[in-house]
């Protein structure tokens, strides 16, 4: 049974028609992923189907009495109430202590507010936080979310499509988060050109049947098709999980990954990094940092050493505040570390793109913009020229010849990533480049980043991408260190789960002592178990025994890193040496997993 029709549907803002004769339907159950654009009308279809905007021509139908809950990309709270009644509205407090879910929805998305907080008083992602919390602790048969995902990191993403794929209602989710979309669709709706196509399955399986459709119809151009290969290929040869079993036949799409090389030839783009920046990029030494400076702030890195070598790809983790942004900007430069060392290689040309937009002439004009950087850059065996690479960052035709000032937040994004990758750096430090990017352009992005030679430093809680441009990932768990992750996400959230990060969300800002008790269970945990004399000393000569495992298998990393540099224009050695640092490097991550386990059975 549909639960919201679309009969002959058109809608159009200015001379642009954003739907034109859509008919549709949404049934029972169904969890759709709307795709597309920005700017194509996923927006708009989201807003008709919710009946908050009345289409142009066509009809729009519910089932009587139907309860769609509604997140759209503005709020609307109040900011003269409290956080407490905008999400619990009239509930009592032991009412809503009590209840299982709502107790989990608190704190997996507002757990760090305080609950009489005033909206006025809330930043934009807290805002948005209080009004998705609003929305999933009230009961619906239909629920719309539109980029639900922005302002949550990797964790919360994580619990939300857990959350979500258990409810019974129906869902229409807007995201660029492909990784949530495969999580919680079982149909994806792609809106463009005024049409809304639609596909069985999430993000993968959309991918493969559109690939499928286009070798059909021999339709995609030469670069597109390759493009579309190449993301093909990182599907079928990532994570098994990542690609769930879609409901149509894949056996056309096997034809085009037959023979296709992986996305990155990595050996080749650790030769090239280190012609370009030698052994040397970044060492820190004995290195102890502060997210607000000296001793200010929570503590970020504890007396850590750690060296990013040439060619590294590296993803860094961690929840929001645990000082991600912070190490980025001591990589910068920008911030000092309160003691020890940061030792930068002679031939670092660095690019730092941070999370606040840099001033541009909002009188210029966007390839006078680019241009004045450079007009030509090589990236891996090709050269672009300014104006190739604003449209494939999704700046076409006329689009290149608008103002600055009047670009929007997305556009101004995308325009200050392509005026540091102009400037030709040898090291990237990104910090969330995916905000207010459609799936389009990060495919574009993704596929530029697979040719880059250099050193690669990237944050963000998009997880697809994560994982899809960094070869290996790095967290920061609280407890002052940078930790290899040879599991990379899905190994970071189950030392989450155990508890093995210091950062854990704990319960609610500014509830009374029986609300704590009530959303930790049955109240306080006991402390651990004390440890005897024999036992103590033990735990520390384990202890002491892997230190100096560490030690050496750090020794044995520089030396590798040292040869590869030598090895540059040795292929074979190279390749060779390349797989040598990788087991040293898993050698490596046991010993730290096995020194944090001892570690945290010491109290240390």
């Amino acid at each position: 049974m549909n639960l919201v029709n679309l009969e002959s549907v058109s809608h159009a803002y200015g001379p642009k028609p954003l739907l034109d004769d859509v008919s549709l339907g949404v049934g029972a159950g169904e969890r759709i992923g709307v795709v597309g654009r920005n700017g194509g009308g996923k927006t708009t279809l989201m807003s008709v189907i919710a009946g908050a905007v009345k289409p142009d021509s066509g009809r729009v139908t519910h089932t009587r009495g139907l309860r769609v809950g509604h997140l759209s990309q503005r709020d609307d709270l109040d900011p003269g109430l409290p956080v407490r009644e905008i999400v619990l509205g009239g509930r009592a407090e032991h009412e809503w202590a009590g209840d299982q879910a709502v107790r989990e929805i608190l704190a997996n998305l507002i757990g760090d507010l305080d609950l009489d907080a005033r909206a006025g008083e809330l930043s934009g992602g807290e805002r948005r936080r209080t009004a998705l919390a609003r929305l999933l602790i009230d009961e619906h048969d239909l629920i719309m979310l539109d980029e639900p995902t922005n302002h949550l990191d990797i964790e919360a993403i994580a619990w939300l499509a857990a959350h979500l794929s258990g409810r019974k209602s129906a869902l229409v989710v807007v995201t660029h988060d492909r990784w949530f979309l495969d999580a919680v669709s079982t149909r994806t709706w792609e809106v463009v050109d005024g049409r809304v196509e639609r596909y069985e399955g999430g993000y993968a399986a959309y991918v493969l049947a559109k690939a499928e459709r286009a070798r059909i119809a021999q339709a995609a151009e030469e670069r597109r098709q390759n493009l579309m290969r190449k993301e093909i290929a990182w599907l079928r040869r990532g994570p098994p999980a990542r690609t769930s079993k879609p409901k149509f036949r894949i056996e056309a799409a096997q034809a085009l990954i037959a023979n296709e090389p992986p996305p990155r030839e990595s050996v080749e783009l650790v030769k090239f990094a280190t012609a370009r920046l030698g052994k040397t990029v970044y060492d820190l030494e004995d290195v102890t940092l502060h997210a607000g400076g000296p001793g200010a702030g929570p503590l970020v890195l504890d007396r850590t050493t750690w060296q990013f070598g040439p060619g590294d790809r590296i993803g860094l983790i961690g929840v929001n505040g645990s000082g991600k942004s912070s190490v980025l900007r001591l990589l910068a430069g920008t911030v000092e570390a309160d003691s020890g060392r940061v030792v930068r290689g002679r031939t670092v040309r660095l690019a730092h793109l941070s999370q606040e937009l840099a001033e541009l002439d909002p009188t210029r004009r966007v390839l006078e913009t680019v241009e004045e950087i450079r007009k030509y850059i090589q990236v891996g065996k090709k050269e672009w020229t300014a104006s190739q690479l604003l449209e494939r960052l999704g700046f076409k035709g006329d689009a290149q010849w608008k103002v600055v000032g009047d670009l929007s937040g997305g556009e101004r994004r995308r325009l200050q990533l392509l005026r540091l990758l102009m400037d030709d750096p040898n090291v990237l430090l990104l910090d969330e480049p995916t905000n207010d990017l459609d799936i389009e352009t990060l495919n574009e992005l993704e596929d530029l980043l697979d040719g880059w030679p250099g050193t690669l430093i990237l944050v963000s809680h998009d997880r697809y991408f994560l994982e899809r441009v960094t070869d290996r990932s790095v967290a920061l768990l609280g407890d002052g260190r940078l930790s290899l992750l040879p599991g990379g996400v899905d190994e970071y959230l189950e030392r989450r789960a155990a508890g093995a990060a210091l950062t854990a969300r704990t319960g609610l800002g500014a509830t009374t002592e029986g609300a704590k008790d009530a959303l930790d269970g049955d109240g306080p945990a006991e402390a651990p178990a004390g440890l005897s004399a024999k036992e103590e000393r033990e735990l520390r000569k384990e202890l002491n025994r892997l230190e100096r495992q560490l030690d050496k298998l750090g020794e044995q990393e520089t030396k590798l890193h040292a040869a590869m540099a030598e090895a540059a224009a040795d292929y074979e050695r190279l390749g060779s040496l390349d797989a040598q640092l990788r087991d040293v490097l898993t050698q490596k991550d046991e010993v730290e997993a096995a020194w944090l386990e001892v570690a945290d059975r010491l109290g240390d």
